[in-house]
C-alpha cells in the first residue's frame, strides 16, 4: 500500500479540525469581548429585554403628565385680564390674549385637545403620573406678571402675582411627583423675562421653558437643563408664495427705538442707519396700527434688523422670519431656539454690536450680498418658518416636546445623582451654566 494515500486522508481531517477550532474560537471570544463591554448592569436585562432599549427611545413619544392646576392659575388669570382692562367676557370659554408670551397657552391647549387633534406628533398626554417621562405646570405666568402690573389702586379686589406665585408653589410642593425627585422631572414654563421671578430660587431644579438667560443667575437656568422659545410672531405671516421676493427697500425695522439695558443700542443704530437711503427705521409701539405697518414694511424688504431689547431676544426676530425677511441680528448676547436642528445662519445674518454701529458698515456689507445668496436664505427662511408657528401642527408646540425629550437623559442623571450626595457645605450647582 502506497504512503500517500494513508496520509492525505489525515491530512485533510487535520486541517478541518483546525478551521472548525479556529472558527469557533473567534465565535466564542468575540461574544465573551460583547458580553463584557455591556457591563454589569445591562447582563441583568430580563430576557424580554434588548440593549436597545437602554437609551431613551427616539421613536416613543414623550409622555406628559400636566398637572390639573387650580383654574386660577390658567383661565382665573385670562379673566383678571380681561376684568384689568374692562373686556366683558362674551363666551362661555376665556379666550387668551393675543401676545408675544402666548407659548404658554398654546402648549396648554395643545395639551387639552384630543390625540387626533393635538399639534404634536412627539409627545403624548397620559393620565396617570406613574407613566410620565415629564410634569407640565401651566401657568400662565407671562399673563400673571402682566395682570399684576396693570392693576390699579381702586381695585376692590386687586391682583397679586407675587401671591400667585407663592400659592403655585405651595401647590406644588404638597404633590407627591415634586417630592418625589425635587421637581427635576417637571416643566415650567416662564417666557416674559421676569416672569416667576419670586420662584426662581425654587424652580431651579426645573425643565424652564424661556426666551433668554439674561435675567437668571448661572445655578438658575442653563442651555443644556432648560429650553429657549420663540416668541409669538405679532404680525401676519407672509402668504404670496408664487410672488417673487425681489423686494425693493434694502433694511427695514419698526418698533420701541428706546429700552433699557442690552436695548440701548437701538438708539444708536437709529442714529447711524436713519441717513442711509434705502433703509426705513420707523419708532412705533404695539398697536393694530403700527403691527399693520410693520407687515407691510418687513414684507416688502431684503432684510430686517433685529436689534436687542430689553434682554437679548426680542419678536421682531420671529416676526422677520415668517415674513420671509432675512433677520440681520444685532444681539451679541442671543439664544435661538432648536438650534441643534437649525443653522441660522442659513437663514439669518449676524453682525457684531461693534460693526453695526459703524458708519456705512451696515449697509455697504448687506449690499456686497448676492442675489443668489439672498435667494437662497429667502428659500431657506420658506422651508423653516414652520417651526416657528404655535397654531401649526409641526411647528413650534412640536419643536418644544422634541427639544424637552432631549432633556430626558441629564433629567434622568440628576435624579440618579440626588440620590447619592449628601448635604454639602459649599454651593452645588444643579445644572452645567450658560
Amino acid at each position: 500500500m502506497r504512503r500517500g494515500s494513508i496520509w492525505a486522508p489525515t491530512l485533510l481531517l487535520l486541517l478541518a479540525y483546525l478551521v472548525l477550532h479556529g472558527a469557533s474560537n473567534v465565535f466564542f471570544f468575540e461574544s465573551r469581548a460583547v458580553v463584557q463591554s455591556i457591563g454589569p448592569a445591562a447582563r441583568h436585562l430580563k430576557s424580554s429585554e434588548s440593549l436597545i432599549a437602554l437609551p431613551v427611545s427616539e421613536s416613543r413619544p414623550l409622555r406628559i403628565f400636566m398637572h390639573d392646576l387650580p383654574s386660577k392659575f390658567t383661565y382665573g388669570v385670562v379673566e383678571r385680564y380681561l376684568r384689568s382692562r374692562g373686556i366683558a367676557r362674551n363666551d362661555k370659554r376665556l379666550r387668551y390674549p393675543g401676545t408675544q408670551h402666548s407659548a404658554e397657552w398654546w402648549l396648554f391647549y395643545d395639551l387639552e385637545q384630543g390625540e387626533d387633534r393635538r399639534l404634536s406628533d412627539s409627545s403624548v398626554r397620559v393620565m396617570n403620573p406613574q407613566e410620565a417621562d415629564v410634569f407640565y405646570v401651566p401657568f400662565f405666568s407671562s399673563l400673571s406678571l402682566v395682570v399684576g402690573n396693570g392693576k390699579s389702586e381702586d381695585d376692590e379686589d386687586p391682583y397679586s402675582d407675587e401671591d400667585t406665585q407663592e400659592e403655585l408653589m405651595a401647590w406644588l410642593e404638597e404633590q407627591e411627583s415634586w417630592k418625589k425627585n425635587k421637581g427635576r422631572d417637571h416643566v415650567v414654563i416662564c417666557q416674559d423675562p421676569n416672569a416667576l421671578k419670586r420662584l426662581r430660587d425654587r424652580l431651579k431644579n426645573t425643565v424652564l421653558l424661556l426666551s433668554d438667560f439674561e435675567r437668571f443667575k448661572p445655578d438658575q437656568a442653563s442651555l443644556v437643563k432648560d429650553v429657549v422659545l420663540p416668541y409669538t410672531h405679532r404680525i401676519d405671516s407672509y402668504s404670496n408664495e408664487n410672488v417673487t421676493l425681489d423686494r425693493d427697500t434694502l433694511l427695514f425695522f419698526m418698533g420701541n427705538r428706546y429700552r433699557k439695558e442690552g436695548g440701548k443700542i437701538r438708539d444708536q443704530l437709529f442714529q447711524v442707519l436713519d441717513v442711509e437711503p434705502d433703509m426705513v427705521m420707523k419708532h412705533g409701539t404695539q398697536s393694530r396700527e403700527g403691527r399693520r405697518l410693520a407687515k407691510v414694511g418687513m414684507q416688502t424688504s431684503k432684510f430686517c434688523l433685529h436689534p436687542a431689547g430689553d434682554t437679548p431676544s426680542a419678536c421682531r426676530l420671529f416676526d422677520a422670519i415668517v415674513s420671509v425677511c432675512v433677520p440681520v441680528i444685532v444681539s451679541d448676547d442671543i439664544e435661538l431656539p432648536f438650534e441643534d436642528e437649525l443653522d441660522y445662519s442659513e437663514f439669518a445674518i449676524f453682525v457684531p454690536s461693534i460693526n453695526a454701529l459703524e458708519p456705512g458698515y451696515l449697509g455697504s456689507y448687506l449690499r456686497s450680498i448676492s442675489p443668489d445668496l439672498l435667494k437662497q436664505k429667502q428659500q431657506r427662511l420658506r422651508e423653516v418658518r414652520k417651526y416657528f408657528e404655535y397654531e401649526e401642527k409641526g411647528g413650534a408646540v412640536e419643536m418644544i416636546w422634541l427639544q424637552v425629550k432631549k432633556k430626558l437623559p441629564f433629567i434622568r442623571t440628576m435624579i440618579n445623582r440626588d440620590k447619592r450626595l449628601v448635604e454639602r457645605s459649599s454651593g452645588n450647582c444643579s445644572c452645567i451654566c450658560s
